[in-house]
This record gives structure tokens, sequence and C-alpha cells, in this order.
């Protein structure tokens, strides 16, 4: 029996998700293997293999006799078997078990995990009841990061304000899913926009990764705002030839100060570590920077200020339009039939193409200009001094 699941689970997987979606035999066959056996192992390789090959989809149509068999497996004495039982319902449009992870995930009580397991499961679904539930769930340190990215799946108006009244105690990395929920809708933006100039978010909170969908909305008023706000969004060739002989003469001062590499890797941690690695830590949306030839000035100066300049083909990042005016940004992962899934600098993204309006490659690589625009002198050359170290260096005391 398990040879038989493992090869339906494969034929399962490998199957178009668009023949998935509308036939599924397949689909009611593995149901129908669940039903005869009671190893709890066995059901979860089954529900692993199904929640994945479903990932992304919504209000798929259920398969016969998983009525019959979601009961049993709520019962299981794995959790995690019960958790994928009750996601797969939610996923084939079970009324119960939307109400089932909605109390989930409202019970302060219940373990952190099974909780932002529910909330995934409801964002998923894109549950129309969950919005209200979202905003609580910012005073819970657990689920707050994952709150956070859940709300820029909803146009709601009451979450900004929700936001930006929370932002001052947020720490660095929920400023940052903060942030990219704010810049991912132009009605977001728009309050985002106003919070900057009124000096309740500091401009410089704003990485170049996240000013550069602000740089994209539509209204002519907002744009010049922005422009005010963080400059033009593309220097000319001239202007930024300028700008790098400016940096290159910066290390050519004298006397020449005494560089701190350490001080260089908190801020190489805060605006470049999310995408590369170096030296064994950090992203891996970018390439790994270790072998690079970091050594040479002329190289990361180039390579900081002029990213557009040369971009790898595997870098070059996609723009997403849905039809509820959320936009994406991020590096393809995989597309198919019915869904894309693209990595932002946040987290991966799973969008039904049915929910896409338009999808294009970006002729900007996913390193945004600007990177250095926010630092002071000091800690430019502290992170130059850092990204030419030949080895790791210590966290400053």
């Amino acid at each position: 029996m398990k040879r038989l699941a493992a090869i339906l689970i494969l034929l399962f997987l490998a199957l178009p998700r668009l023949i998935v979606a509308q036939e599924s035999d397949t689909l009611s066959a593995l149901v129908g293997v669940l039903k005869e056996s009671n190893d709890p192992q066995f059901h979860l390789d089954i529900l692993k293999g199904i929640s994945e090959a479903l990932k992304g989809q919504r209000q798929v149509k259920m398969p016969a006799g998983w009525e019959a068999v979601a009961p049993i497996l709520s019962k299981s004495t794995n959790a995690e078997v019960r958790q994928l039982a009750q996601q797969l319902s939610v996923t084939f449009g079970s009324k119960e078990a939307l109400a089932v992870q909605r109390k989930q995930l409202a019970d302060a009580k219940a373990p952190a995990a099974a909780r932002l397991a529910a909330l995934e499961s409801l964002v998923a679904a894109k549950d129309t009841e969950l919005p209200a539930l979202l905003p609580v769930l910012l005073n819970e340190a657990a689920l707050r990061p994952a709150a956070l990215r859940a709300m820029a799946v909803f146009d709601d108006a009451k979450f900004p304000p929700a936001i930006l009244a929370l932002y001052p105690k947020l720490d660095a990395a929920d400023k940052k899913n903060a942030l990219a929920t704010l810049v991912s809708r132009p009605t977001f933006a728009k309050a985002l926009i106003v919070a900057i100039e009124s000096k309740q978010i500091a401009a410089k909170d704003l990485s170049a990764d996240l000013v550069r969908p602000l740089r994209g909305l539509k209204e002519p008023e907002l744009a010049k705002r922005v422009e005010q706000l963080f400059g033009v969004a593309r220097a000319s060739d001239a202007d930024k030839l300028k700008e790098i002989a400016l940096f290159k003469m910066m290390f050519q001062e004298l006397p020449r100060r005494a560089d701190n590499p350490s001080q260089g890797r908190v801020i190489y941690t805060k605006t470049c570590g999310q995408c590369h690695t170096l030296f064994g830590e950090g992203g891996k949306i970018g390439p790994d920077i270790t072998g690079s030839n970091r050594a040479e000035l002329d190289y990361l100066i180039m390579n900081i200020l002029d990213p557009n300049a040369e971009i790898a083909a595997d870098y070059r990042p996609w723009d997403l339009v849905l039809k509820d005016d959320r936009e994406i940004t991020g590096l393809m992962v995989r597309q198919d039939a019915q869904v894309v899934v693209v990595q932002t600098i946040t987290e991966l993204a799973t969008v039904p193409r049915a929910e896409l309006r338009t999808l294009r490659q970006s002729q900007l690589s996913m390193m945004p200009e600007g990177l250095l625009a926010t630092l002071s002198r000091v800690e430019v050359r502290d992170l130059i001094a850092y990204l030419r170290s030949p080895q790791q260096v210590p966290l400053p005391k």
C-alpha cells in the first residue's frame, strides 16, 4: 500500500495544476488510500504531498471521500496530521474548517505553532473574516511578523493606522515587515507617505528596496511627494559617474580615519544581509558575495551605486500587480498554469494566477539604487571596510 501511495503522490505532484484543479480522479484516489491505513506517518506523507501540490490554490473542488476521511484525520494522534487535514478542508471550501481555524487562531492559550499554521491556512483561503482578527494579533510577538505580512493580502483601511500606531515599539525585523506591507498597496502607501512627512516615521527607515514601490505610484501628486522625500528615481549616466567619483574621493581623503569593519558589519546586516550571503551568513535572494572581487574599491562602488549596469539573468526580478491593486516584486521561483511563486525581500509569496492583473520581468536589478543614500559618510566607509575584509570580523561589543 505504501508503494502505491508513493506512486500516486509522485503522479499527483507531476500533473499540471490546471489538470489537477479540473480533474480530481488522482486526488480522490489519494483520499481513498488514506482511508485504508491507520498509520499516522503514512497519513502525514500523503497529506504533505497533497498540500504541496495544491499550494496557492483557492476553493479547490472537494474530492470524493474527503468528507468521510476528514473526521478520522482530525482525531489523529499526530498533531501535524490534524493540522494539515484542517488546512486541506479549508482549501476544499469547508465552512466548518474555516470556523475551526479562526477559533484556533484566536485562542491565546493554543501553541504558537498551531496558531501560525491556522493563520497561514486562513491567509491562503483569503478568509473574509480574517481582517478583523489581524490588528489584535499585532500585540503578540510570536504572531506579529506573520500578521504584518498577512495584512498585505487584504485591502483594509484599518490596517495602516494600526501598523503606524505600533511602529515605534517594533524591532528592526518587524519594522521591515511593517514597511513592506505599507508599500504593497497604493491605499496603504498614501498613509505611509503622510507618516513620513509628519516625521512619525523617519525616511531613512525605508531602505532602497522599499522606496522602489513608492516610485511606481501612478498619481502625479503622490509621485511628486515621493521624489521630494527620496530624490529622483534614476540619475543620468553623467550624474551617476559624478556620484561614483564622489564616493571614490571619500576613500582617498587625508588624513585617513580609522575605519571600523565591525560597525560596518552591523550596517551590512541592515542594508545588504537580507539578500546577500557573506562569510556564510545572510539571505539567498542575491548572489553569495564571499568569493567576489570585494577587495577592489572600484568594483564595490560600481556595483553598489549602479546595480543596473549589469544584471545576471537569474537575478532579474518580476513585478506582479494583482487585481486588487496589491503589488509584489521578487525573484521567480516557480510558475505554472495555476500559481506564480516569487521570493520577495520578506517572504516566499504564492499567488494564484487567476488573481494576477499583470506579470512582467523587470528591467531593473532586484538590488535597488540608492542603498547608500541614507547612510552618513562614516557609515559608508565602515560598510565598505567590512565588505573588503578578507575574513569575518566580530560584532561590536
